[in-house]
């Protein structure tokens, strides 16, 4: 092979070294662009209104669409329409502080979160003083995810930097419970008094207008609700009214006679002569009169005594009436 053969292979050789260098470029450039563009694509925002004010949530879905948000303020949860495509499909989700928060004595608490009722795995993949960012995993067929937290439009107040606080700069945080509250007592008695008396809910308004009243109480908003809704239900149904027994009425009969129906009638279950007795009739017993013999042989003796004594009288009177005549002789 002569010099110019050699030098023509060569050249070929470079030529096609080019060409493949070249394609391993165009490749890496079109991962890169892949994943840069997938990136993009699944940023998303999506707004929700809580008692009137709207909010945007920031998210990022990953094998799955997120087609609806929506608030429950009573339980203060979150409610996500999701459509998951991919095993498992991923919800990386961000929640301003001023948004949404679960807290528990000031103290940063742990969401709770069910996807169609049950738990599913997530973590706090990011927090910080403004926000914090969830990643949750969902199985495929997840519909609804719902993620409960502890507080709606939280108020986070930050000292300025740089300036260093005094004790008198120092800004006092909320006593909970309030100071009116009796820990001893139910909190049922402080609700029932807030929602029944007008006068009790103004002085509450006007001496602690920066606490909402189950915050006052240390209950939370959906216990307040609970108690609210007993105690309606307590005062709407009527309270019984206890009819008076009439007494017992004891009917007594005399001789002769039986209690039939409430009343005294004759006996006629026996005889003329005779009466009931150990479920027998017998000869009815003759009664005695003791106070009429008694009397009887009083005046017996009068008479006899009295006769006695007009005998003796008149004895007497002829004995002397025949003395003065033989004294005459």
């Amino acid at each position: 092979m002569n010099n110019h053969s050699i030098t023509q292979l060569q050249s070929e050789r470079l030529r096609n070294l080019t060409n493949g260098n070249t394609l391993l470029k165009i490749s890496l450039g079109l991962i890169f662009f892949t994943l840069l563009s997938s990136a993009f694509v699944y940023a998303e925002t999506i707004s929700v209104n809580v008692d009137g004010t709207s909010y945007n949530v920031d998210y990022t879905a990953t094998g799955l669409s997120v087609s609806g948000i929506e608030s429950d303020p009573d339980f203060i949860s979150l409610i996500i329409t999701v459509d998951v495509t991919d095993s498992p499909g991923v919800l990386d989700i961000t929640f301003d502080r001023t948004f949404f928060d679960s807290i528990y004595e000031g103290v940063d608490d742990d969401f709770i979160i069910l996807a169609d009722g049950d738990e599913p795995n997530f973590s706090e993949t990011e927090t910080n003083s403004q926000s914090r960012t969830l990643s949750i995993e969902l199985p495929t067929g997840t519909e609804e995810v719902e993620i409960i937290g502890s507080v709606f439009g939280r108020t986070i107040e930050e000292t300025p930097s740089g300036t260093e606080e005094t004790p008198e700069e120092t800004v006092s945080e909320k006593q909970i419970p309030a100071a009116f509250v009796d820990p001893s007592k139910d909190p049922k008695f402080y609700v029932e008094r807030y929602v029944t008396e007008s006068s009790y809910k103004d002085w509450f308004e006007d001496n602690y207008s920066d606490y909402t009243f189950h915050e006052a109480l240390d209950i939370s908003k959906s216990e307040l609700d609970k108690l609210i809704a007993e105690i309606e239900k307590e005062k709407s149904e009527p309270t019984p009214v206890e009819t008076p027994k009439e007494p017992t009425k004891t009917t007594e009969c005399g001789p002769g006679t039986i209690l039939k129906n409430g009343v005294c009638v004759l006996d006629e279950r026996c005889g003329p002569g005779t009466i009931l007795k150990d479920g027998m009739c017998v000869a009815e017993p003759q009664k005695s009169s003791p106070a009429s013999t008694t009397g009887l042989g009083k005046e017996l003796g009068y008479g006899l005594i009295a006769a006695f004594i007009v005998t003796g009288a008149i004895a007497i009177i002829l004995a002397l009436m025949s003395k003065a005549s033989k004294s005459r002789d």
